[in-house]
């Protein structure tokens, strides 16, 4: 092999180019550093229109570099050429330091041409001639032998073919199981008598098609409808409206998660059954209950068809308890889940995920928490009502109404790298037990997922704040500053459509 590099070396060296073409290769060797001709290259491809496209070209640049960089150069490394056998009009102004093998600008080009051309193969063929350009421009100013340029490659396809198995280009659809919480009968109604449905106009703004409050007015003549105004507050309107000579026998709510968590705190103190038209953005808790329209909803009124399902109470140190439906977090889980949703629709989740986690981990820091009475450093803390899925920090979807458990994924910080972290944010367990094993990233897993019934997080620095059912607070009530979550299994009573 080094015969073979330092022939190749000395046929480039000897050959005469002249100041115009040596200038280019420095030039594009230059533009190269850092990844900022490739970045470059997103901007133009989301421009187009082709955002999956640059998305999966800057992941799979990201995966290749950090291969190439803590993986390679570390296992096998090596000498650079010496700079006397480059002729002087070659040579860069700053000469590499690193060890030689493999070749980063090598492996960053071929990863993000690749990535492009798995995406959008038009692209990535225009891409390809830009990419080996790359790689010859290191040969051409010394930079690295061939035998680099060529590892660097094999590096940079490979890791673009890890982030199409990790992140497909089209996701098959995977029909969803009803859920499992037993069936029970509930008030039914066509003309929503005995029902009062608070409306938040708010929630899901941005999302277009009509008001809910109008339309529910149509559909269910006799409820009675409140659209929130400025300054009500959910809560005084509901126990107002419970005060009545007449009270409602049945609590309906058309908003976001937000909103439906704090109807279903009212509907559980009252003891009344909860109806949920989906009105926010994701609307998780009425898609697990299988209300992904207000049609269903409607139908499962009807027929008086309801379940049973689990909640969680979550306590703070003043002794105030709220209900949370789907998830409680602290640290950085909060910020990602929002970075994740903001290109989830345009770049499909594993790639949003995979941009979300690398943006929050770099800008934010660790936490010091106790948990159940232990210190530890985390990135962030999980719990979800019930087991969520994949095992990752930030799971997806809820399958689930009844496990009469808590999923809890911590992620942990001590002693690890930010890209252990990344890792885990962005593709869960499985993934980061992967990277555990390679050289110089070995350690203990730095996601851990585990099932409990009640679980105590407590601030040992500043208040990491809270975050539960899409909404987020920066101060935890009450000293110290601690949060307690319990399950309370089929403690809710919610319409559901039977299939």
């Amino acid at each position: 092999m080094k015969r073979w590099d330092a022939s190749v070396a000395s046929r480039i060296n000897a050959r005469t180019t002249g100041a115009v073409s040596d200038g280019f290769w420095r030039g594009l060797t230059r533009a190269a550093n850092h990844g900022k001709l490739w970045f470059a290259a997103a901007a133009v491809l989301v421009a187009l229109g082709r955002p999956r496209a640059a998305a999966r070209g800057l992941a799979s640049l990201g995966l290749a570099s950090l291969v190439a960089n803590l993986v390679g150069k570390r296992l096998v490394g090596g000498d650079r050429p010496a700079l006397t056998s480059i002729p002087l009009a070659r040579r860069l102004e700053r000469s590499p330091t690193s060890p030689s093998f493999p070749s980063g600008h090598t492996a960053s080009a071929a990863a993000f041409a690749t990535g492009v051309a798995l995406e959008w193969p038009a692209a990535g063929a225009a891409l390809a001639p830009l990419a080996a350009g790359v790689g010859y421009s290191r040969l051409h100013t010394g930079a690295h032998w061939l035998s680099d340029v060529v590892g660097g490659a094999a590096i940079g396809a490979g890791a673009a073919v890890g982030v199409k198995l990790l992140a497909p280009a089209v996701k098959p659809a995977v029909r969803r199981d009803p859920p499992t919480a037993r069936m029970i009968d509930l008030p039914a109604t066509g003309t929503g008598e005995g029902v009062f449905i608070v409306v938040n106009p708010g929630s899901g703004r941005g999302m277009g098609g009509p008001q809910p409050g109008p339309l529910l007015r149509e559909r269910l003549p006799q409820a009675e409808v409140h659209e929130l105004a400025d300054g009500d507050d959910i809560g005084d309107v509901i126990e107002r409206r419970l005060a009545a000579e007449t009270p409602p026998t049945v609590l309906g709510v058309s908003g976001g998660d937000g909103t439906v968590a704090a109807v279903a705190q009212r509907a559980r103190a009252a003891g009344l059954p909860l109806l949920v038209f989906p009105g926010g953005t994701f609307n998780h808790f009425a898609k697990a209950a299988l209300l992904d329209s207000m049609d269903a909803t409607l139908r499962a009124l009807a027929a008086g068809s309801g379940r049973e399902v689990d909640v969680a109470d979550l306590t703070f140190g003043t002794g105030e308890t709220i209900t949370v439906l789907n998830t409680a977090s602290v640290g950085l889980y909060p910020a990602f889940v929002e970075e994740r949703e903001k290109h989830e629709k345009r770049l499909g989740k594993p790639i949003a995920a995979l941009i979300a986690a690398i943006r929050v981990v770099r800008r934010g820091d660790p936490l010091e928490v106790e948990i159940d009475g232990r210190t530890r450093t985390v990135w962030s803390v999980f719990v979800g009502v019930d087991r969520y899925y994949p095992v990752a920090v930030a799971p997806i979807e809820r399958r689930r109404l009844d496990d009469h458990l808590l999923d809890v994924r911590i992620l942990f910080a001590d002693g690890k790298p930010r890209s252990r972290g990344a890792v885990a944010l962005a593709f869960g367990g499985r993934t980061d037990a992967l990277v555990a094993r390679m050289p110089f990233l070995q350690g203990p897993p730095a996601l851990e997922a585990r099932t409990v019934e009640e679980i105590t997080i407590a601030a040992r620095g500043d208040d990491p704040g809270y975050a539960h059912d899409g909404e987020a607070s920066t101060e935890t009530p009450g000293e110290p500053r601690r949060i307690t979550l319990r399950v309370r299994p089929a403690a809710l009573k919610v319409y559901s459509p039977r299939e």
